[in-house]
């Protein structure tokens, strides 16, 4: 199966409607979502519709931005500019587009073909996946094969292989991991509306089942318009400025 893979889109619509541009005359059996569709940015109706609107099979979890928007959590943990924009958010939502993000499943999330997807890690869905040291302790306590993470908005992926673990970042405009068998694999394709690789193009990746190859990608994006929207609604001029470094 052919797979497209969205991650942390944060209310970027003109990121996220770059990255659906480029793949629109693609064909995939499946979508996964691994969650943070809103916060940051001023365009979460926008974003929220466009998943909603994604064609074929869609597999979601939430992000631990969708939970403090929706009031699921209360946001003690964000720093100001992230709690004014999930405030600011909770306000701007249709009412649909809110119960929709409310409702999306808690991760981790076992696909059809056996794969896991989650936002922070699968033992924890708001765990920063950064260090092989987390990556070990993922290994070590789930025992999925294969898993799609986010949260961190850094384009990587963890290997263990035995009692190896090793971690490396993926880099460029494009590339491509076959997946080893009896290879343990912990991947993440990175954020598009807010990455944080210092790299600001979006990023997505995608996933060919049948021969085990995972490709990422990136994708230049209406930047300043994006900018323009968050400068307009009055949110944090950081929130703005950030996403035009990938920090």
């Amino acid at each position: 199966m052919q797979y497209l893979i969205l991650s942390d889109m944060h209310g970027n619509y003109e990121a996220l409607s770059a990255v659906l541009r480029r793949v629109r005359r693609k064909r995939f059996d499946a979508t996964l979502v691994l969650g943070d569709l809103v916060g940051y940015g001023a365009a979460p109706n926008q974003v929220v519709q466009a998943i909603r609107d994604l064609p074929g099979q869609v597999f979601r979890v939430r992000g631990n931005h969708d939970k403090v928007v929706t009031g699921i959590e209360d946001g003690a943990s964000f720093n100001h500019a992230a709690l004014a924009a999930a405030r600011w958010t909770s306000e701007h939502l249709t009412a649909a587009n809110l119960r929709f993000v409310k409702e999306l499943p808690q991760g981790p999330l076992v696909v059809p073909e056996g794969f896991t997807i989650c936002h922070g890690s699968p033992i924890d869905e708001d765990q920063y996946l950064l260090s092989i040291f987390d990556a070990w302790e993922v290994f070590s306590r789930y025992p999925a094969e294969v898993a799609f993470f986010g949260h961190t908005h850094v384009p990587s992926v963890f290997v263990a292989r035995g009692s190896e673990t090793r971690v490396a970042l993926l880099r460029g405009t494009s590339g491509s991991l076959e997946l080893e068998p009896e290879v343990r694999y912990l991947i993440n394709p990175g954020s598009i509306g807010q990455p944080r690789d210092r790299d600001p193009r979006a990023a997505y990746m995608t996933y060919d089942s049948k021969r085990r190859v995972v490709r990422w990608h990136r994708v230049e994006y209406a930047i300043e318009r994006a900018q323009q929207r968050i400068l307009k609604a009055e949110l944090p001029r950081l929130l703005a400025e950030r996403i035009a470094l990938g920090v």
